[in-house]
């Protein structure tokens, strides 16, 4: 029996989300979006149990009405719109799930998850998701914990301008990260630290990358190994210099600050070209005693832009889309928990890389 699948949001995870679900055939399918460029290129596409609606998220109305009958409703939308889009899938009794980074926007989502009658699955994603799952999972193999460190980036593989960088996601939830505030567990406690700041430098595979702190990246991580682990913390990954600029940009220029926001946003999209030849890197390092012994054990992954169902990804859709739609396929085959709150390292790693849409990790 198919399952009625309502996706708010059709930008450039939203696409790979449709392109992902639709080719199995077990979920009927309606998109909603405010553009209609962006909802024209679904139906060219011609996606099969794919209908899409020209509406706007924002209206609260219009969303009620929209979500009702739908079994499970995914919100690819910015972060903002996260709160009203959870509210209605509550209202109308559907299991929710999510993408977003926003520490703020998670606390509205996990208020309303208590003693809700179907499943609120937030930060599906990349990073915040696949990323906590991999950490959660290696830190279950050690009796006490000193560190846990978690390094994601999403680069081009060739880059050409002076960032290093291409836009391969939201912008809108890239600038959420380079400004928000960061959470990190250090020496045992929990603590709020600055993003962009605590820079290091490192290899791998011959290449050299830097990361520093971004914002949302740890899910609900410090929540879960408080009291478990010395220092627990998350970094993005980019090619060296990239931190300087956006720095500059940030806190220099002043273009961080709320007001101005949009003005940075406007910048980026004029100025840096999007790209599908991208590569995701996840490095998880854990430290701890296992056996009586102080140990150390790593996870490190690259994946690669490919083509699917005809169409192709670039890593960073793939990976995300992946991340989303693993989590949909384990709620409905009874792998989690069916309601209330449930985070992404509640989720066996061995369940997620198993899983159909998750195997694009493996």
């Amino acid at each position: 029996m198919q399952t009625r699948l309502i996706l708010l949001g059709a930008g450039k995870i939203g696409d790979a989300i449709v392109n992902l679900l639709s080719s199995t055939g077990d979920y009927v399918i309606t998109v909603a979006d405010a553009d209609p460029t962006r909802l024209a290129r679904i139906d060219q596409a011609g996606w099969p149990h794919v209908s899409t609606r020209l509406v706007d998220v924002a209206d609260p109305c219009q969303l009620d009405r929209l979500i009702h009958g739908h079994r499970v409703t995914l919100s690819a939308c910015p972060y903002f719109l996260t709160p009203a889009i959870a509210a209605a899938a509550r209202a109308a009794g559907s299991h929710y799930f999510d993408l977003t980074e926003d520490v703020e926007s998670t606390r509205i989502v996990k208020q309303l998850a208590r003693d809700a009658d179907t499943a609120f699955v937030p930060q599906c994603g990349l990073a915040p998701g696949f990323i906590s799952i991999v950490a959660s999972d290696l830190a279950r193999g050690f009796e006490t914990l000193r560190d846990v460190h978690m390094r994601v980036g999403a680069l081009p593989i060739y880059p050409s301008n002076a960032l290093k960088y291409n836009l391969t996601w939201s912008t809108d939830g890239l600038i959420n990260e380079y400004c928000n505030s960061c959470e990190a567990i250090v020496d045992g406690q929990l603590r709020e630290t600055s993003p962009l700041e605590e820079v290091e430098h490192f290899s791998l595979d011959g290449i050299d990358y830097e990361a520093f702190n971004t914002s949302g990246g740890l899910g609900t991580l410090c929540e879960s190994m408080a009291g478990r682990v010395d220092n627990l913390n998350y970094k993005t990954v980019r090619y060296p210099g990239h931190r300087d600029i956006v720095k500059m940009l940030v806190r220099d220029l002043q273009l961080g600050q709320p007001a101005r926001r949009h003005i940075l946003k406007e910048v980026l999209e004029a100025a840096i070209p999007i790209t599908k030849q991208d590569v995701v890197l996840v490095f998880v390092n854990v430290c701890g005693v296992r056996g009586g012994r102080l140990e150390q054990e790593s996870y490190a992954k690259k994946i690669y832009s490919q083509t699917v169902n005809g169409e192709l990804l670039s890593a960073i859709q793939l990976t995300t889309a992946a991340g989303i739609c693993t989590m949909v396929d384990l709620l409905l085959a009874q792998r989690l928990p069916q309601h209330g709150l449930i985070r992404q390292e509640d989720t066996a790693l061995a369940d997620f890389l198993g899983n159909r849409f998750g195997r694009y990790y493996a």
